[in-house]
């Protein structure tokens, strides 16, 4: 299991980036591999992010090559660049 994590700056609004996020979220339920999205709020004013859960390192680069990943900076007002972490699980405390 992988775990993809996003943080950035938006010029949007909260409601307008939930308005966003929502109509969007179909096309993130349909992405093979994708075991999980969070949608995240940190505590700055104007940042968001997600964490993303996936099956495998394949499933992530298949997304990651996609014109759905392509779309998030302007689909979103990223300001700057997205701060990206992926890591690998070593196991889970609970299934």
């Amino acid at each position: 299991m992988i775990i993809q994590t996003i943080h950035f700056k938006s010029r949007f609004s909260e409601e307008a980036v939930m308005r966003i996020a929502r109509e969007r979220e179909p096309q993130f339920q349909a992405i093979p591999g994708l075991l999980q999205k969070y949608y995240i709020k940190p505590r700055a004013e104007y940042h968001f992010g997600g964490i993303y859960v996936w099956d495998s390192m394949e499933s992530l680069n298949i997304y990651r090559a996609s014109e759905l990943a392509a779309s998030i900076p302007s689909a979103y007002g990223v300001i700057g660049s997205p701060k990206i972490e992926i890591v690998d699980v070593l196991f889970q405390l609970r299934e």
